[in-house]
């Protein structure tokens, strides 16, 4: 909190007709959205990421909002743009590709919401992404059916395209499991209230803990520009289909009954009585899976290969040649931003450099 920076304030409300305006100043930017003043950029303290400040009219002082998401660390030099009234499009000119732009949201339905939740102002970080990352990917499948095997097989060949939400577990971290990276290890009254305010897509109690995927965990994935996997069981599924999250619902079921039970007792790793308990899940299951509007696609693992193809046509992965699986990272540089505006989901860029006393431009379509 400190003194705002009142001729810069003032200059700002001056300069735009439409209320919508920004000053941009190497490593810091400040914007107009309506009747709201945002700075972004310096340090945060803690995180030597970029920290953003609302301008209170009523005190003539920045304020410190709560600051959602995954954020950005700071770069040589900014560039902010007002997308609509309810996000920023902020630009760290001369970054890597992958890191250099970033939307600071300030009124989304999801900035609304936590407004109400936290009882405190609230912006909210969320990466840019060049294309369409695609919606996340639901995966079940009885135990043994291959689902581990397919997972295993899109993450060699697309590294850098895929990532898993960190799930949460209210037991104790076993010994050399990292909290954030294994599990999200929480108090099982805290889950508790977060799953009564609905910020869970699916939840389980597992042997008298809980376990479950939250909202928050899957957005994480999408803002770092990677499509969300959640390798969940049938009736997770069924809880995530019963949310707001837009997926793909994916079943991998096994050529036949008995041949689940060859591959079960081929693996060697359980005994005569996991193997029934097993068995026995896997009836449910398979039957739970052929439930009407559950998953949008039934795949047969009779072929692994085979099942591995009709995956990637299914996510759309056929137009990728061998050569996108190690994609060299540039940095992108931004001669100067002439507009940027936003149509649906989609947001343009419009960037002008000058060539021999002509003026190019050239278009760059993101997505929020």
């Amino acid at each position: 909190m400190g003194e705002a920076p009142a001729v810069l304030v003032d200059d700002l409300y001056k300069s735009c007709g439409n209320g919508l305006d920004s000053v941009n100043c190497e490593r810091e930017t400040t914007i107009v959205v309506g009747n709201t003043v945002y700075m972004i950029g310096g340090y945060d303290d803690s995180t030597l990421s970029l920290g953003a400040k609302v301008f209170d009219k009523s005190t003539g002082l920045w304020e410190c909002p709560t600051v959602l998401g995954t954020k950005p660390t700071m770069g040589p030099d900014l560039w902010s743009f007002p997308v609509g009234e309810d996000r920023v499009l902020v630009i760290k000119n001369g970054s890597m590709a992958d890191d250099s732009i970033w939307f600071l949201e300030v009124d989304t339905p999801f900035v609304r919401q936590q407004r109400k939740v936290l009882g405190s102002d609230v912006v909210a970080w969320s990466k840019g992404v060049r294309g369409y990352p695609g919606k996340p990917i639901v995966i079940s499948g009885p135990s043994g059916v291959g689902k581990g095997t397919l997972i295993a097989k899109l993450m060699k060949e697309f590294p850098s395209m895929f990532g898993f939400s960190v799930s949460h577990t209210t037991r104790a971290p076993r010994e050399k499991e990292i909290n954030g990276v294994h599990y999200h290890f929480t108090e099982r009254s805290v889950m508790e209230r977060d799953i009564k305010e609905g910020k869970f897509l699916e939840f389980a109690s597992v042997h008298g803990n809980l376990y479950g995927t939250s909202i928050e965990a899957v957005e994480v994935v999408g803002d770092a520009g990677q499509r969300c996997i959640l390798d969940i069981d049938v009736q997770g599924a069924r809880s995530v289909r019963a949310s707001s999250l837009d997926a793909v619902f994916i079943f991998i079921c096994p050529p036949s009954f008995e041949d689940l039970e060859k591959r079960l007792r081929s693996r060697g790793t359980e005994t005569e009585e996991q193997i029934q308990k097993r068995l026995q899940n896997a009836k449910g299951e398979l039957e739970q899976g052929k439930s009407p509007g559950l998953f949008d696609h039934i795949l047969v693992n009779d072929d692994l290969d085979a099942c591995y193809e009709t995956l990637k046509g299914i996510l759309g992965l056929d137009e990728f040649a061998d050569n996108t699986k190690q994609e060299v990272q540039k940095k992108m540089v931004f001669p100067m931003v002439h507009s940027a505006s936003k149509v649906g989901s989609k947001v343009y860029i419009t960037c002008e450099a000058t060539d021999l006393g002509n003026a190019l431009k050239n278009s760059l379509v993101l997505f929020p």
